[in-house]
């Protein structure tokens, strides 16, 4: 039989132990709970830290990288930034920031086309009324021309005429780049005819000189007359603004391999690298055309190149400098584009400079421009050489010298008043043959198709 006493002190016992295990799980249970509270205190602590970096990765994103990406659409050349984090970069969070510019820049690209586009065709009805009223004047004046025969009355005419013409002509280029057609075809011409055509409607017309080596009857198909019009004009206006008054500007005409080449020299500043660059992708038409890239106030002479050359399949380079020291831009005139008039049924206009191609088929053409022999030296475009009793170019032996000097322009004198109206009397009537076939798309607005103005294509 146990005692009590025995009892009591296993009793005691049990409860000491009891109680040494509650307090062992007591004590690690707020060592668990220590432990707990200072990883959810580190969380905290990361969470804020990352909750801080988001904000400031957004408010980043809102302030600095999304205009930057708006502008980035209108200019390329400007840099985007990147994420504050470069550890964002790869992470869910970065490919979803960047997916939003790429969002925002098609959005803002696709409502500068449309707004671009409105505003395009906006001016496509102002200049279509535009050049209804000038075609009326131009019906008017040429009226009044047939009509009276005084010559100072007649020299005022031809005046008015031409500013008319340089009117009409920034008029259909305006319409060119917001995307109109040129208008309706025109007969088959002499190429010839179509640049000194282009010439006749600039400012400084005199100061061109045009040098023809094609073959006499080359011309164009009838729907590449105006668009090889408007370019040369274009070319030419270039190179009259940006060379001085008193240099002439070189047009020379040359047979190549698959067609027929225009070049301008002029004797100007030239360009920068980068201005090449810009205008070189102006007039390859590869690139949307938008009014807004085009300055203020807009320079259109470029793109309208630009859309002629796509539309038309002719090409236009200006990436290379001229011999006199400005720009040499060469239109190149395809195949295809080309056709042959005879010149005894229809010669070219009495004001277009006749060919220097010979015309006997079984002896060689004479070397100009391009043509070397040893020891003479190249000659400038548009050179000619004296030409024998027969009226047969020759060349003239030079002796070598030890360093042939650089082509220069020719610096013409001041011409008279009198003169510069004889001289623009004559251009006036010798274009009125080139005139008279445009006569079905440059008469009243009612002869212009609605239709065909809308015919561009926009790039």
């Amino acid at each position: 039989m146990i005692e009590l006493p025995d009892l009591v002190a296993g009793g005691l016992a049990a409860g000491t132990l009891s109680a040494l295990a509650l307090g062992g799980g007591v004590l690690r249970l707020r060592r668990q709970q220590t432990r707990q509270r200072a990883e959810i205190a580190a969380l905290r602590t990361r969470l804020d830290g990352s909750l801080r970096a988001f904000t400031a990765e957004v408010e980043h994103l809102a302030a600095q990288r999304v205009p930057a990406a708006a502008r980035h659409v209108a200019h390329p050349h400007l840099a985007v930034p990147g994420p504050l984090q470069p550890l964002t970069v790869g992470t869910p969070l970065g490919i979803a920031l960047e997916n939003v510019l790429l969002a925002l820049q098609s959005e803002v690209a696709a409502q500068r086309t449309r707004v671009d586009a409105a505003a395009q065709a906006g001016m496509r009805g102002a200049v279509r009324e535009i050049q209804a009223a000038l075609y009326r004047l131009q019906d008017a004046l040429r009226g009044l021309q047939q009509r009276y025969d005084d010559p100072e009355l007649a020299q005022t005419l031809f005046r008015l005429d031409h500013e008319n013409e340089q009117s009409l002509r920034r008029a259909q280029v305006a319409a060119v780049v917001c995307g109109a057609w040129v208008g309706l075809a025109r007969e088959e011409s002499h190429l010839v005819d179509a640049v000194t055509g282009g010439q006749a409607r600039l400012a400084g017309y005199q100061r061109v000189r045009v040098h023809n080596h094609l073959e006499a009857g080359t011309a164009l198909v009838s729907h590449a007359v105006e668009p090889v019009a408007i370019i040369v004009a274009e070319l030419l206006d270039n190179a009259l603004r940006h060379s001085s008054p008193d240099t002439d500007v070189v047009v020379s005409l040359e047979h190549v391999h698959h067609g027929v080449c225009v070049t301008v020299d002029d004797a100007g500043l030239g360009m920068t690298r980068d201005e090449r660059d810009r205008a070189q992708r102006l007039v390859a038409g590869d690139d949307l055309i938008l009014l807004t890239d085009l300055g203020d106030p807009p320079r259109m002479g470029l793109a309208a190149i630009g859309r002629l050359t796509r539309q038309f399949d002719l090409g236009v380079d200006v990436s290379s400098a001229s011999p006199y020291g400005g720009v040499r831009a060469v239109l190149r005139v395809h195949s295809h584009l080309l056709s042959h008039l005879d010149p005894a049924d229809r010669p070219p206009a009495a004001s277009a400079p006749r060919t220097t191609r010979r015309a006997v088929p079984d002896r060689p053409a004479p070397a100009h421009a391009y043509g070397t022999e040893a020891g003479v030296p190249e000659a400038p475009p548009g050179h000619h050489e004296p030409e024998d009793a027969e009226g047969l170019p020759q060349r003239r032996r030079r002796t070598r010298t030890a360093a042939a000097p650089p082509p220069t322009p020719t610096r013409r004198p001041a011409r008279r008043p009198e003169e510069a109206a004889a001289s623009l009397g004559a251009l006036q009537s010798g274009t009125a043959a080139a005139r008279a076939q445009n006569a079905a798309g440059n008469t009243a607005a009612d002869d212009i198709d609605p239709t065909d103005n809308e015919g561009g294509t926009d790039r």
